[in-house]
């Protein structure tokens, strides 16, 4: 059953910090593989690793991994998508950043209810895109003084069937990377 990484002898708070900082280091990385498509907001493997790491971590650790690399981002870190550092949260498209600390939180918790089940891991995954879609799209609305109906055809609707994909792939590694983490 999914839980958050439990202390035991072989999940010590050492090993557990580990598991926190591949998911904040894979999350700088995903950022790498930005692909512009013409908008505001890159096509990203961000939102791959967000799930992944609420799905396989649980809400504390998963959440715990993306306040890190906000916090990275914060301090200035040139490691989001486009590279700007602290400035990338001064930007219409801060509030997906912000959105993955809730979003792997909600995905960890709602996946620990489901007792190991795909297609709860499914329905999280899907919750925790919701959560990013509906920051992402808020905050460029209101830095940009858009309507939500002008905002979401431009940062979120060409995003929604690669993210479902992101979903269903992280649904499907969830429990193969915890195994791994176990060892």
């Amino acid at each position: 059953m999914l839980r958050t990484l439990p202390r035991t002898r072989v999940m010590t708070l050492p090993v557990r910090l580990a598991a926190v900082a591949i998911f904040t280091l894979l999350t700088a990385l995903s950022a790498r593989i930005s692909i512009e498509i013409g908008g505001p907001v890159p096509f990203t493997l961000q939102v791959l690793v967000v799930l992944l790491s609420g799905l396989t971590l649980g809400w504390r650790d998963g959440a715990l991994s993306q306040v890190a690399y906000v916090g990275m981002i914060v301090l200035g870190a040139p490691i989001d998508a486009r590279m700007l550092g602290a400035a990338a949260l001064a930007g219409p498209t801060a509030g997906f950043l912000v959105g993955f600390i809730p979003a792997a939180a909600l995905t960890g918790f709602l996946a620990e209810l489901g007792r190991g089940l795909f297609i709860i891991r499914l329905l999280a995954g899907l919750a925790g895109v919701v959560v990013i879609f509906a920051l992402g799209v808020a905050w460029f609305s209101l830095s940009r003084s858009m309507t939500v109906a002008d905002t979401w055809p431009l940062v979120a609707a060409p995003f929604v069937g690669l993210d479902f994909v992101k979903a269903l792939i992280a649904a499907n590694l969830a429990e193969t990377a915890r195994d791994w983490l176990k060892q």
